[in-house]
């Protein structure tokens, strides 16, 4: 016998041990322990509702000059409150 086979009946061993110890114990042979919080299928499906009925929009840029005028405007809000704040 070689060591590979040898290897395998024992892997073998080990799996039908672990089955069996499973079902003495009253767990299913394949389950995973419980985990806590929210299920992560019920998360993954309630995302992929809204992902499917949400269609996507398109990104809005602002323009540079609207950028700067909404920058000059904020200056001169933020003016005023200083000037309103030495009074």
């Amino acid at each position: 016998m070689s060591i590979a086979t040898i290897i395998s009946e024992i892997d073998a061993e080990i799996s039908l041990l672990e089955q069996a110890r499973a079902l003495l114990a009253g767990l299913t042979s394949t389950a995973a322990p419980k985990k806590r919080g929210r299920p992560a299928k019920a998360a993954g499906a309630a995302m992929a509702v809204k992902a499917a009925a949400k269609p996507t929009k398109k990104k809005r840029t602002i323009s540079p000059e609207a950028r700067a005028r909404m920058a000059a405007a904020a200056k001169a809000r933020w003016a005023a409150v200083k000037k309103a704040a030495k009074k």
